[in-house]
């Protein structure tokens, strides 16, 4: 007769066949659910089901509330940005650091512009170096079909 190890409140823990663990589940008004089905004899437990479903929906609700959700914001850039316009997204970039968020920064080449990647390129690396005091770099700058791209992430407050 195949043999069960129940545990749950108020039971210590034995060594019983499957039919007298029902008895008892039915006796204490509660369900017998397998907990551990590899173990020798298999562990089952004598809760409410029902119950136990709900904690842990619950769990799972609290753990994704806790998980920080990043953002992600965009700097755009032309090849031949002009210092003003650098200064003014600079501006923006160190507030979005500040705030906790992600910067994507890239360089749009239009049409023949494409001929200009290592200003572009030069571009962003003065970009990353102007922030390196609030962020890291999380991906180089890399050129993917007409954008260059560079991330960079906020550096943990200490």
């Amino acid at each position: 007769m195949p043999e069960v190890r129940i545990v749950g409140d108020n039971i210590e823990s034995r060594v019983v066949s499957i039919a007298e663990a029902l008895k008892l589940a039915q006796a204490a008004e509660l369900d017998l659910v397998e907990i551990s089905p590899k173990a020798e004899p298999p562990v089952c437990r004598i809760i409410d089901y029902q119950k136990f479903l709900y904690q842990q929906k619950r769990k799972a609700k609290e753990l994704k509330a806790r998980a920080t959700k990043v953002v992600v914001k965009e700097i755009r850039f032309g090849p031949n940005t002009d210092d003003h316009d650098y200064n003014f997204k600079l501006k923006h970039a160190q507030n979005f650091l500040q705030e906790g968020a992600k910067v994507k920064a890239y360089v749009f080449f239009r049409g023949r512009e494409i001929v200009f990647k290592d200003q572009g390129e030069i571009l962003l690396l003065r970009f990353a170096q102007d922030l390196e005091e609030l962020a890291k770099v999380e991906q180089m700058p890399r050129l993917e079909g007409k954008r260059m791209i560079l991330i960079l992430a906020p550096k943990p407050k200490k």
